[in-house]
């Protein structure tokens, strides 16, 4: 006679099993060293200016989390994917450091506090290295700053006016003249806009990369007109290539009887850089390009006449950097049979 099956019993065999394998797990805990975090000094109080020596971050070169094997091997696995960037914001009021000059930070314990490392849960900070680091907080004054303008690029832009010139902001009492100066950045069509009509925006003084103080005052700024980057210039020594199908060369060669005329200088609107990679580049500047068409026999007797075409650098085409400034050559040429091909 068949038993009853109790699976109440069956399952509490395999919750205890199941109990037992995590109790496992929590109980072996490992040891992972994680170079090249970042501590982020956070917004801060406007009239101070804290940093790593004038550095909004710095580097922590090792830290040692510990936790349960499957957390550490789930570490491992973002960090070499590049899933995980380990970067631990510093708040200095949270840490008491308001005081102006240098201040000494316990790395270790404010890792453990952070609120990074209460996202890695189960996972804890055993060592650091280094352990202390010093960070220099700085009294900002409201001084006069001269405002200039830049694109995202940091490229001065020229301009036909701004209003005010000048804006208070908030700096280091010991900056120079050469460092009171606050930038307006603007986008590729914030440019365009000022170019055509004065727009407003707020100027900013920069204490380090992403750490900026801006102005309370806005300002009207109005560019000058786009220059023309391309000028004319000439290209010496040209060259010139001659382009004939297989079948057509297996019958003539073709001989330019101008080719002074054609060799002449060439005048093109460029940029330094394209007119540079026009002169070096190995394929000819101008090719003449004869069809099979231009071989019957009325014309091949006689002086043809084309325009030949100009091998501008195609990169330097597709960005508006070259273009010609001339009417194209003409050259003038004649087929002339090939010895085997007169006797076919």
């Amino acid at each position: 006679m068949l038993r009853k099956i109790k699976y109440s019993k069956i399952a509490i065999v395999i919750f205890l099993t199941v109990l037992i394998w995590v109790w496992a797990d929590l109980a072996l805990d490992e040891t992972f060293p994680v170079p090249g975090a970042t501590i982020i000094v956070a917004e801060s109080n406007p009239n101070l200016w804290v940093s790593f020596g004038g550095n909004a971050s710095t580097s922590i070169d090792n830290i040692v989390l510990k936790g349960p094997a499957s957390k550490i091997a789930e570490i491992k696995r973002e960090l070499s994917e590049g899933t995980l960037n380990l970067k631990f914001s510093l708040y200095p009021e949270l840490e008491g450091i308001t005081d102006p000059g240098p201040n000494p930070l316990n790395v270790l314990d404010f890792i453990k506090g952070s609120a990074e490392l209460r996202e890695l849960s189960g996972l804890t900070a055993e060592t650091c290295d280094p352990n202390t680091l010093t960070l220099d907080v700085v009294k900002l004054v409201e001084r006069p700053l001269t405002v200039r303008c830049i694109d995202e690029s940091g490229n001065a832009q020229k301009y036909e006016g701004i209003e005010p010139t000048a804006v208070n902001a908030l700096v280091p009492s010991d900056w120079g003249l050469d460092k009171l100066i606050a930038q307006v950045k603007l986008t590729r069509s914030e440019i365009e806009q000022a170019r055509k009509e004065p727009i407003k925006k707020i100027p900013y003084v920069e204490l380090a990369a992403e750490q900026i103080r801006e102005s309370t005052k806005t300002v009207m700024i109005k560019l000058a007109p786009e220059e023309d980057p391309l000028s004319v210039k000439r290209i010496e020594d040209a060259t010139i290539g001659i382009a004939m199908s297989p079948t057509l060369s297996a019958r003539y060669y073709a001989v330019i009887t101008n080719l002074p005329s054609v060799l002449n200088p060439i005048a093109v609107r460029a940029t330094t850089d394209a007119q540079r990679a026009y002169e070096g580049q190995q394929l000819p500047q101008m090719t003449l390009y004869i069809f099979d068409s231009d071989s019957d026999k009325e014309k091949s007797q006689e002086v043809q006449r084309k325009k030949v075409h100009y091998n501008f650098p195609p990169e330097y085409v597709r960005k508006g950097e070259i273009e010609l400034s001339q009417e194209p050559a003409t050259a003038e040429f004649k087929l002339i049979p090939r010895p085997s091909a007169e006797s076919e």
